[in-house]
């Protein structure tokens, strides 16, 4: 199946919180839409790998995504190497996106920013012809997507352009939720954390309201680009409220 967006995250919850907004609108613009978990989550603190795929999946079919996998790569001990590259190659190489989202280059936590040099690089990668990778005993096809971006996480980070999800902020929260071992949901026991406060959560609508005002709307997401963004049109700019 060809996408036309795919959102890695090293943790489920990851693409949620940062660009499940975009992911939603474009769902309403008749794009294929994917997201791909590199690891379970298995070392956090509150739930199980177990629970975190259950969440995941009930979060996917709120975010109405064409597809999600995870990798199963270690959570805390993956490396940017050449094993774990080309298991992100052939998933790259499988679902063909125009567009890669991928975690923060730098965070709170250092799986983030190493996450995002992996992608990073597998990307490039997955465009060499000589890198061979084979899915179902057949040899697939080399694919670079036109951009790969970077989402804004705990760390506030300058975007170089954010984009309005208004319309789909509310169900963006609900996929959120949907992750009821990891953040504040009454009836769910467990441990305090840094994200399982009611403030947490204040701070994502928080974020998305800053983002939002950049712009004139009401809510936003941020996005970094490793590369210029062109436009064809100035039709593309969003017209802001002066």
């Amino acid at each position: 199946m060809k996408l036309d967006v795919l959102a890695f995250g090293v943790h489920p919850d990851d693409v949620e919180l940062s660009c499940g907004g975009v992911l939603l609108v474009e769902k309403k613009e008749g794009k294929k839409t994917g997201i791909i978990d590199l690891t379970a989550g298995e070392l956090g603190t509150r739930g199980t790998a177990q629970t975190r795929e259950e969440e995941a999946a009930d979060a996917a079919k709120i975010l109405g995504v064409d597809a999600r996998e995870n990798l199963g790569l270690a959570d805390g001990f993956f490396k940017n190497d050449e094993a774990h590259q080309r298991k992100v190659i052939e998933a790259i190489r499988k679902y063909k996106p125009e567009v890669i989202f991928c975690n923060a280059p730098e965070d709170r936590h250092p799986d983030h920013g190493r996450s995002a040099a992996l992608v990073s690089d597998a990307a490039f990668l997955s465009g060499l012809m000589k890198i061979e990778t084979m899915a179902n005993g057949v040899n697939q096809e080399a694919w670079r997507p036109k951009y790969v971006l970077n989402y804004v996480q705990d760390r506030f980070l300058q975007p170089d352009f954010v984009m309005d999800i208004s319309s789909v902020f509310e169900q963006k929260l609900e996929a959120i939720k949907a992750y009821r071992t990891q953040f504040h949901s009454p009836g769910i026991d467990g441990p305090q954390t840094y994200i399982s406060t009611p403030d947490f959560l204040e701070s994502i609508i928080y974020r998305s309201k800053m983002f939002g005002k950049m712009i004139g709307v009401k809510y936003a997401e941020g996005f970094i680009s490793q590369k210029m963004i062109g436009i064809s049109s100035l039709d593309a700019l969003v017209k802001q409220n002066t």
